[in-house]
């Protein structure tokens, strides 16, 4: 399905207008504009993840890597503006998105060419980065700070809008128009739906699935990048918290976790979705145990949902 809005699409917006109704009778403070440019200005952190997620799974496939992209991206951008040096302060944010693709095409290298299952050999891959980031650091907190530029793309701000939430909405733009006017989205969708005849049909899909785990993986370095800028430095682990909520905005979205089904317009939803959610249950003081189990369930839900709706198309 290529249309940008579907029903499945427009479910994570009517949660959210839900979520800021209902939740303004418990916190009255949700309806204020500070509040709400607040909420976009941490989704952006969780949407550019889950926008690199989407283009992985419309492949059929996941990265599990995520989170480790995320820390060793802030890791280096960080580290190289800590050094003091002008020339590498000015490469700190290029070379973070270097890395990132690197990985992706790491990734795509493992799942394209060796046929190693995306899940298996993406949770290596991150187990990986992490043995190295602890042999670089001694385990401590990595040393180096984020620069001005980093700064101000996390906590700046454009007529009021947060920079952090009017880069990911560049991004997204960008991306869409990159699946829909080449026809990269198109072989990318048809992978997602039968890769085995997308290849017989003459599409080099190993190199589909090298550009969409590149782009996945400079995604995820984006992320460290803003992440680093809004705590102003990098810290061990700091990507652990996003890979369920990441896939959870992803599925909520609409897109199908078999491939081939989805876009970024239910993504976005997705996004502000739980990272709205994810505020309201702080504000109640709901634990982090119970937070896991609420995104668990819904995640859970929307794969019974697509199921089920699958079922009754079939």
């Amino acid at each position: 399905m290529n249309r940008a809005i579907t029903p499945d699409s427009l479910m994570p917006y009517i949660g959210t207008a839900l979520l800021i109704i209902a939740g303004s009778f418990f916190f009255p403070q949700i309806l204020t504009f500070d509040y709400l440019t607040q909420q976009l200005q941490i989704a952006a952190f969780l949407g550019l993840l889950a926008t690199g997620a989407t283009i992985v799974i419309l492949l059929g496939h996941i990265d599990l890597s995520v989170p480790w992209v995320l820390t060793g991206a802030a890791i280096l951008s960080t580290a190289l503006v800590g050094s003091g040096d002008p020339l590498l302060t000015a490469l700190a944010v290029p070379a973070a998105l270097a890395f990132g693709a690197l990985i992706g095409i790491v990734n795509g290298i493992g799942v394209a060419v060796l046929r190693i299952p995306s899940m298996v050999w993406t949770l290596a891959i991150n187990s990986i980065l992490l043995g190295l980031a602890v042999l670089n650091t001694g385990g401590f907190n990595p040393k180096g700070e984020a620069s001005p530029l980093m700064v101000s793309m996390a906590s700046g701000r454009v007529l009021g809008l947060p920079m952090s939430f009017l880069i990911w909405m560049a991004v997204c733009a960008v991306i869409t128009l990159f699946l829909i006017r080449t026809p990269f989205g198109r072989y990318l969708r048809s992978i997602g739906y039968n890769e085995k005849a997308t290849f017989l049909s003459g599409v080099s899909t190993p190199s589909v699935v090298f550009a969409a785990f590149a782009l996945a993986g400079m995604c995820s370095a984006m992320g460290g990048v803003l992440l680093a800028g809004y705590a102003n430095q990098a810290y061990q682990s700091m990507g652990d918290p996003f890979l369920l909520p990441t896939i959870a905005a992803v599925v909520i979205g609409g897109t199908s976790i078999l491939g081939g089904r989805g876009g970024l317009f239910g993504t976005v939803g997705g996004a502000l979705f739980i990272t709205l959610l994810t505020s309201i249950l702080s504000v109640m003081q709901i634990g982090d145990a119970w937070k896991s189990i609420v995104f668990g369930v819904i995640i859970l839900a929307m794969l019974l949902f697509q199921t089920m709706r699958k079922g009754a198309h079939a």
